[in-house]
């Protein structure tokens, strides 16, 4: 869930609905200046218990993030005088709303610099977690802390978003404080560039969800998902998530996109302060304005944060089906895009596996994967056998790239734990409900011993 907005179209505002095409127009970019950038979030607990460690406090999430910028350089934001996020060179750390603390990458050309700054990330991370007593989990969903023990994080982003949420959904606040995601930002080339990775995005989102699926405990026990972080979102906003069918047009464009983001409630713009906007769409507030104030491109900018397809559109393209995971599995996410979605062979291939399907099936899936994980089925095959396809097509990519690392390795190596995995049908909730019965004897400090980061 982005934070910090750059302020780059801040002046410029915005007269007809056609202008706003410009904002994705503008971030075409050829494929040699082609970047990678990873979100890994993840719970943070109380060792000793696993509860949800709390924001405020000698022990809590903002001592972590002041510890975190005195050691290791990072610079300090803060809102009403509360640290709310850090920032160093182009990543930043930032706080989900029940302070799931998150990575934000800087752009990489290769996964090597993506997993050396993760590892980097990792150990400082553990320096100061071990010191004031936190674990981080290597899962999708804080496990045992129900959403009333969990604190809210100060932003005031948050204090419009959570009284919204209560009117679309019933799940959002779960969304909101409970769950964790792996993300991966694609560049794209052109408009159709652009809106073939988003179909293939799309089409691929099953797949995404039930390989990574790794959230099948929340308030204390097993919740009989493998993924409640993809079922959380059957109802937390259906106007601004999900599947969108218009990426399946071929006729489909950067305007498409802008049509379906008109009408999305907007949350909030930035005056002087924070405005609730939840009464307005974009496309009433570009019509009519609000109190004086009109749009900008900052605002659509902002707007553009708050929408939560599985694939979205800003001035990069964001995959966001998967469950977070510790910090070996997290890297096979950037790996399968890279090597599927910059490569236009591999592109083409991830199409042509996924092409077929009506767009009934597509919501079969989306259904049925965060219960059955990769045991879902399109017609008489599991969603194993695709996913397998999936990876093999990413590892043709990765090794016509040929970017190797300082011991003569290329890209798939990420992979090679995941397909390992899926091979033998299994996602990371399979392990994960297998020893919560077994050898875990269901004890909190065990799964917390179980799944915890590790140093690098």
């Amino acid at each position: 869930m982005s934070q910090y907005v750059p302020d780059q179209f801040a002046p410029v505002p915005v007269e007809r609905a056609e202008d706003l095409t410009y904002y994705f127009e503008s971030a075409c970019k050829p494929p040699e200046n082609w970047r990678l950038g990873t979100e890994l979030e993840k719970p943070v607990v109380v060792r000793d218990d696993g509860r949800a460690a709390p924001f405020s406090g000698p022990n809590g999430i903002e001592r972590l993030l002041r510890e975190l910028a005195d050691r290791f350089g990072w610079e300090p934001l803060d809102e009403e005088g509360r640290v709310i996020a850090l920032r160093r060179g182009g990543g930043s750390i930032t706080l989900e709303p029940g302070g799931q603390l998150e990575l934000s990458g800087d752009a990489f050309r290769t996964v090597h610099e993506t997993a050396a700054e993760l590892r980097q990330h990792v150990t400082e991370i553990l320096a100061v977690g071990d010191d004031l007593g936190l674990a981080y989990l290597a899962l999708g969903m804080q496990p045992f802390s129900r959403l009333d023990d969990i604190e809210w994080v100060p932003k005031k982003r948050y204090r419009i978003m959570a009284p919204y949420m209560t009117k679309v959904g019933t799940l959002g606040h779960r969304m909101m404080k409970q769950t964790c995601t792996v993300q991966v930002n694609l560049d794209y080339a052109s408009e159709a560039d652009a809106m073939l990775k988003m179909r293939v995005g799309m089409g691929t989102a099953p797949l995404l969800l039930a390989m990574f699926a790794n959230s099948p405990l929340c308030d204390g026990g097993l919740n009989g998902f493998a993924s409640y972080r993809g079922h959380v979102w059957s109802d937390t906003d259906n106007d601004r998530s999900g599947l969108l069918p218009f990426v399946f047009e071929p006729t489909a464009g950067f305007e498409s996109y802008v049509e379906y983001a008109l009408d999305v409630p907007m949350y909030l713009i930035i005056r002087d302060g924070w405005i609730d906007m939840t009464a307005y769409t974009f496309r009433r507030f570009l019509a009519e304005g609000f109190r004086g104030e009109r749009a900008t491109l900052s605002d659509w900018q902002m707007h553009l944060t708050t929408l939560f397809p599985e694939v979205r559109l800003k001035g990069y393209i964001e995959l966001r089906s998967a469950d977070s995971q510790g910090p070996e599995l997290a890297l096979a996410l950037p790996a399968i895009a890279k090597g599927v979605y910059y490569d236009d062979s591999a592109l083409a291939a991830a199409w042509d596996l996924v092409k077929g399907w009506s767009w009934e099936t597509r919501l079969e899936l989306q259904r049925d994967v965060p219960r059955q994980g990769l045991q879902a089925r399109v017609g008489r095959h599991r969603l194993a056998d695709f996913a397998r396809e999936l990876l093999e097509i990413a590892e043709y990519g990765l090794r016509r790239a040929r970017d190797l690392d300082a011991g003569g390795q290329d890209e798939t190596v990420y992979l090679e734990r995941l397909v390992d995995e899926v091979r033998h049908g299994r996602c990371p909730a399979d392990r994960v409900r297998e020893k919560w019965l077994g050898e875990w004897n269901q004890q909190p400090r065990a799964l917390v011993e179980g799944t915890m980061y590790g140093q690098p």
